[in-house]
């Protein structure tokens, strides 16, 4: 938003400083991702500015080494996994709590979205003694569960974000004209609505991808994630390797928030708000 062309001296240079301070807060937030970049180009095996040279060595050990394309695969299969049924059970719930007459949808809706609020490692502990004694602790079934959990509120709250402009006569006049409701569905609900499930899939893979708290309690050896990887790799020996994998997670984290930004725009010019 720009100054007003009337606006006094004053209001201009508020104007400026506000600008100035919501960039230094802006550069407060990023300044330790911008610092662990360049490091991961470093020649050297030690985290340290002035840097002697620089290096792809870094790269090429992530790449080449079967501890971390395991992680790396583990990551994927796991992360898939848990979108494809976060976003199934994310769709049903928000269709069914978007309509008015859904009893106790309050009620319905804060048990949803209670993993969102209740600390990550107190859900972790809960799991954990519960899986233990139907033994899904220590398998990739478990840990699918576990992070569907997780992400599931998230696909909840951006499908009911966008269906909350959604027109019903439109599946009412589809039924009207014999259409099964799976075929209203498909051809007149879901291509409306489809932003907003593709923003919560991603948000859902996001937050599998990125957990490692739940990992470290139900995971076993053989579901080490990249996360689980790095947080392993520092406690056990430090190397510069992390720092290539912390940038390559950042620039795909940067590659899924520009998808849910350009999703979200196309939401709005589908319900006729302007962006």
């Amino acid at each position: 938003m720009a100054v007003a062309p009337y606006a006094s001296p004053v209001e201009r240079a508020w104007y400026y400083v506000f600008r100035a301070i919501c960039a230094l807060v802006l550069l407060f937030l990023i300044a330790p991702i911008l610092v662990i970049m360049p490091l991961s180009f470093n020649a050297e095996p030690w985290f340290t500015y002035p840097m002697p040279g620089w290096s792809w060595r870094w790269y090429e050990d992530f790449f080449s080494s079967d501890r971390w394309q395991i992680a790396l695969q583990n990551s994927i299969v796991i992360a898939v996994s848990t979108t494809i049924l976060a976003s199934f059970l994310g769709v049903l719930a928000a269709l069914g709590l978007s309509r008015s007459h859904f009893p106790w949808r309050a009620l319905v809706m804060g048990l949803l979205i209670s993993p969102m609020i209740v600390p990550v490692v107190i859900t972790a502990v809960g799991m954990y003694f519960f899986y233990a004694t139907i033994g899904l602790t220590g398998s990739y079934l478990g840990l699918i569960l576990a992070h569907t959990a997780l992400a599931t509120p998230f696909v909840v709250i951006t499908v009911t974000a966008t269906l909350t402009g959604f027109d019903y006569n439109l599946a009412r006049a589809g039924a009207g004209l014999g259409a099964a409701p799976a075929r209203v569905f498909f051809r007149v609900i879901l291509p409306l609505i489809l932003p907003g499930v593709i923003s919560g899939a991603l948000f859902a893979f996001a937050t599998s991808w990125d957990d490692v708290v739940t990992v470290l309690f139900i995971g076993s050896a053989e579901q080490r994630t990249l996360p689980r990887q790095m947080f392993s790799g520092i406690r056990e020996q430090i190397s510069p390797t992390i720092t290539a994998a912390a940038t390559l997670l950042i620039l795909f984290a940067v590659f899924l928030l520009a998808t849910v930004e350009l999703l979200r725009r196309r939401s709005e010019r589908l319900r006729g708000v302007r962006v």
